[in-house]
């Protein structure tokens, strides 16, 4: 069933990329920007075969989409990963960590005190 709704699916998809592109252009570009005629479905209305056809592939592509959404779900199989074994958990073997210490040279102190230097004159 998954492979029949996947193949309606990539069918359905190759054909709305083709009718999408097919469709003409009424408008120039401000059609973008929120431009063009006033009413809803442009000035010549919502008819034409094109169109029908586009909006038909559409809501087949909407159906497939969520059908194999739902033939795909999560399904709780009995051989689980985290079902098996004894149940006891081990914990790692604690490993010394290197101890790590920093030594302030004598340029970082010299460049510490002109930064405070450039600070105090900076609120005055």
């Amino acid at each position: 069933m998954q492979t029949l709704v996947i193949t309606v699916h990539i069918i359905a998809c190759v054909f709305l990329i083709i009718f999408v592109l097919l469709q003409s252009g009424k408008e120039d570009m401000g059609v973008i920007f929120g431009g063009g005629s006033g009413s809803v479905f442009g000035s010549t209305g919502a008819g034409g075969v094109l169109v029908k056809v586009t909006s038909f592939l559409a809501a087949i592509f909407l159906i497939t989409s969520l059908s194999y959404n739902y033939l795909a779900g999560n399904r709780m199989s009995d051989d689980s990963i985290m079902l098996q074994g004894d149940g006891v958990v081990t914990p790692m073997p604690e490993v010394d960590k290197p101890v790590v210490t920093f030594e302030k040279t004598e340029s970082a102190k010299t460049d510490a005190v002109k930064t405070e230097a450039a600070k105090t004159e900076e609120t005055k």
